[in-house]
């Protein structure tokens, strides 16, 4: 026994020696103040961490010796050799760095020279598509925290919402997140998460993404912040001497290579562009770290600056390429009377890497003697017209490229190392929110800041509190308060947060209504919603519509239920009677047709009854793509105006029968008949990408177009059905993305009805036109007649936006600060009866941030129909 007892502790006195310890400390700058988000990585390891706001830092190592580097933009680095003893000791090292001093020689200048930063920048843009492709694939670990917080909430958003309860100044988004992320060429990023963790909400799940930390790519020619429409031009860009002048600073020996310090200034503050300071390697030319800003010039979207920085260090192993090791992204906010601040720093550390070129390429020419040396006594600015500069030999990249993804594949390197479906970007993994605080203790990177501790602390202990129903109610209270102006602009919510349930009434210019065919239409309804814990949705909308003219009383019921929210699974049903306009898809929404009516003696509407029902179901079958059917049987019947009252007289100008006009038809007058029909629409987005959360799946936008395919049957004969027709059509919709000439969307349709068909004018195939000066949705057509063109034969359509982001606005001095945002639109529609319709449209957008004004011209087989402006929302 005395033997088991001595051996069992032994065993006990190596486990705990080989136990990880910790190694903690602070880091600040001469003056003792805190180097928030400084870097501090293990040499020859793939360990690092990253620093706190506070600028405390800790790191957890296996016993032994390592070598600390300890890192700060614009500091000059320090290294220290620290002993980890095991047994979850720690050990206590602060580091105080000092500024880097970047030495500047003197440089002759003559008349045709320019500051030496520009030969270094333009071997960094000679070498930038190899250090895009240096690496094939990795693979790597990735820890995010994100931080929100308020210092300012106005009391009324606009001065018209009440602000809720529950947003007060201080920490409003608390978050971190631990992710496996694999990358491969050319720009494949995938993620797993394995944990996480939301401040006060023990099973919330965290928005941050390691692929974001990936987005930021200065080695791209443009690079998105995902704060701004627009794009901006990275400093090494193949164009940026055109956007950027560079002022060396001065150059200094780190960690054995030497590093120049370039200042980064705009040529234009108002073009997509940073500024700061980049760090470029010597005789790699790659970048070394990074210092960047976006200001208001920028017109970010709700914030007032921007301040990024990249550290990079070489990979493990014998390569010689780079990967980033941090990067942090600080934000000021402020929009709509909310100012406040916050942060989103990564730390990426465990890379396995697989390197594109087994070797450096070698330059084409051999390199001009180094310019910037700060031995040399004194150095000559390279002449403008001197500048040869040696290219890398890229040639057989793509080659090389291929061979370093089927390496990365044979080493378990590849995208689909942490086990994702073709198509999943990221997955998210059950359980991810339920680790403890020590297991964060354990694995978190970056220390705790005092001020985040007490939010952890105070919003965790306090989360049963605020997740009871007595508490859950008390905020309802104040939320639930009526206020008229929201029942005249938006409507009005009342919530049951407790019970995940709600009640919507809709605004008061959806519930009374006017038209020639009813009268005045007092139309009231309301959504009740329902909602679990797994993102399954039931939603039902009773209605009660009545017209005082034709003294008519409509009930009517649609309810709709998501039973699955992974596939996207939902049934739908709708019965009753409706008075529905001819084109169902019209842009001509109750509140305008009624403005025109009483003010303008226009009553552009065209209405008929509808009793009977809609059943319908829709699912995504695999990945992109979803099938959608319904089953309808209606009795419909025609309407007259029974009304011509109005609020003011236009002389001259009459209201029109209750009769769509159109160039096909010689009548649009049915009277009464009844229609069986059935619909199956398919779309089918290529290479789609997602994210799988517990809650549900996410689709992103895709690079690719999505195609879509309906076929509409009219069915004869059964329960008395008057119709029967065929109608196939085939679309195709895209967004793409043009750089810093901002995105377009683009959407083609084609159809036809097949044979000889038996239909009303409901049946007809509708474009969605518009005649009044409101554009309620500027993708469609702005000047052409709402039922003059709808087609029972074939027919083409095609519609095409582009925002150009301020492209050519911003270089108008008088016009930049507004921040508006040109606009240009092409509409086209061919049927055998229209011939070729076009419409060229330009305008601007963002006005007093909302909205969008543009100017149309139609054209009709080349002769001018109509030109007029459309006003409508544009942010």
């Amino acid at each position: 026994m005395p033997r088991i007892c001595l051996l069992y502790f032994l065993l006990l006195l190596a486990a705990s020696t080989a136990q990880a310890g910790i190694v903690r400390g602070r880091i600040t700058n001469p003056d003792g103040e805190g180097l928030a988000f400084a870097n501090v990585a293990v040499r020859a390891t793939s360990s690092s961490t990253a620093t706190n706001e506070q600028g405390n830092y800790q790191l957890r190592l296996s016993p032994g010796r390592y070598e600390l580097v300890f890192q700060y933009v614009g500091y000059r680095p320090h290294t220290e050799t620290v002993q980890v003893a095991g047994g979850d000791t720690a050990t206590v090292l602060n580091v105080a760095l000092k500024p880097e001093s970047y030495q500047l020689n003197e440089v002759v200048v003559r008349a045709t020279d320019r500051d030496p930063a520009y030969a270094i920048v333009q071997q960094a843009i000679q070498w930038r598509r190899y250090h895009q492709r240096e690496v094939a694939a990795f693979k790597a670990r990735v820890y995010i925290k994100a931080l929100g917080r308020l210092t300012d909430v106005p009391g009324k958003i606009l001065g018209l919402v009440k602000v809720g309860p529950d947003l007060k100044p201080g920490i409003f988004y608390l978050s971190e997140s631990v992710s496996e992320m694999t990358f491969q060429q050319p720009n494949v990023i995938r993620e797993r998460m394995i944990s996480s963790r939301v401040s006060g909400d023990s099973r919330g799940i965290s928005f941050n993404r390691a692929g974001s930390a990936r987005d930021l790519n200065f080695y791209n020619n443009v690079v998105n912040s995902g704060f701004s429409e627009r794009r901006f031009v990275s400093p090494i860009a193949a164009n940026a001497l055109f956007y950027y002048k560079f002022e060396l600073t001065g150059s200094s020996q780190q960690g054995g290579v030497l590093v120049h310090k370039i200042r980064v200034i705009p040529r234009r503050r108002t073009d997509p562009v940073f500024s700061g300071y980049i760090y470029i390697v010597d005789g790699t030319w790659r970048l070394h770290s990074l210092a960047l800003d976006l200001t208001k010039d920028a017109q970010l979207d709700y914030l007032d600056s921007f301040h990024l920085e990249q550290i990079f260090a070489p990979a493990p192993g014998p390569s010689d390429v780079w990967v980033m090791q941090s990067q942090k992204a600080t934000l000021a906010l402020s929009g709509l009377g909310f100012k406040g601040n916050g942060y989103i720093t990564a730390v990426l550390s465990n890379y396995q890497v697989t390197p594109t070129f087994p070797n450096r390429p070698a330059p084409t020419a051999a390199p001009a003697a180094p310019a910037t040396q700060p031995t040399a006594p004194a150095i000559a600015a390279e002449p403008v017209a001197d500048v040869k500069k040696p290219k890398p030999s890229l040639r057989g990249l793509a080659k090389q490229v291929r061979k370093g993804i089927r390496r990365a594949e044979q080493d378990s390197l590849s995208s689909n190392a942490i086990g994702l479906r073709r198509g999943e970007v990221m997955r998210v993994d059950k359980g991810v929110n339920e680790r403890d605080s020590s297991y964060w203790t354990e694995v978190r990177p970056i220390p705790l800041t005092a001020e985040e501790k007490v939010d952890y602390h105070v919003k965790d202990s306090t989360e049963t509190i605020r997740n009871s129903r007595a508490y859950q109610d008390s905020l309802d209270r104040k939320r639930n308060v009526f206020e008229p102006q929201k029942l005249l602009l938006g409507g009005y919510t009342y919530s049951n947060t407790f019970r995940k349930q709600q009640w919507y009434v809709a605004p008061i210019f959806n519930i009374l209504q006017y038209n020639t065919v009813e009268g005045i239409v007092a139309n009231p309804h309301a959504t009740y919603t329902k909602d679990t814990d797994d993102r399954r949705t039931f939603s039902i909308t009773p209605t009660v519509r009545y017209g005082f003219a034709n003294k008519l009383l409509s009930p009517s019921l649609v309810a709709s239920w998501q039973h699955d929210p992974v596939k996207l699974a939902r049934v739908t049903f709708s019965a009753g009677r409706t008075i529905e306009n001819f084109d169902r898809a019209s842009q001509l929404t109750p509140f305008i047709n009624t403005v025109y009516t009483l003010l303008d003696n226009r009553n552009y509407a065209k209405y008929y009854r509808r009793d009977g029902a809609t059943v319908g179901y829709s699912r995504e079958v695999v990945n992109g793509l979803t099938l959608q059917g319904n089953l309808s049987y209606y009795d419909r019947r025609e309407l007259q105006n029974a009304t011509i009252d109005l609020l003011r007289d236009v002389s001259g100008r009459a209201f029109t029968p209750n009769q769509p006009l159109n160039d096909e038809a010689p009548t649009t007058s049915f009277g009464r008949n009844q229609a069986l029909a059935f619909e199956l629409t398919s779309s089918f987005t290529p290479g789609q990408r997602y994210i799988t959360r517990p809650t549900g799946k996410y689709n992103f936008r895709s690079k690719y177009p999505t195609l879509r395919f309906t076929y509409r049957q009219g069915i004869p004969d059964v329960f008395g059905s008057d119709v029967r027709y065929a109608l196939l059509a085939a679309g195709l919709n895209q967004n793409i993305s043009m750089g810093l000439l901002g995105n377009g969307s683009y959407n083609v349709a084609v159809g036809g009805f097949l044979g000889q068909s038996r239909l009303s004018f409901m049946d007809y195939r509708h474009f969605s036109g518009n005649q009044t000066l409101f554009a309620s949705n500027f993708a469609q057509f702005q000047l052409l007649d709402y039922y003059r063109f709808s087609t029972r034969q074939r027919y083409v359509e095609a519609h095409y936006n582009h925002h150009f982001n301020g492209f050519f606005l911003n270089n108008i001095p008088l016009l930049r600060r507004l921040k508006w945002q040109e606009v240009a639109s092409f509409n086209y529609l061919h049927t055998p009866v229209a011939g070729h319709y076009v419409e060229l449209g330009v305008g601007i957008e963002h006005i007093f941030t909302l909205l969008r004004v543009d100017f149309y011209t139609a054209l009709q087989s080349g002769r001018k129909l109509d030109s007029g402006f459309r006003v409508g929302l544009g942010f």
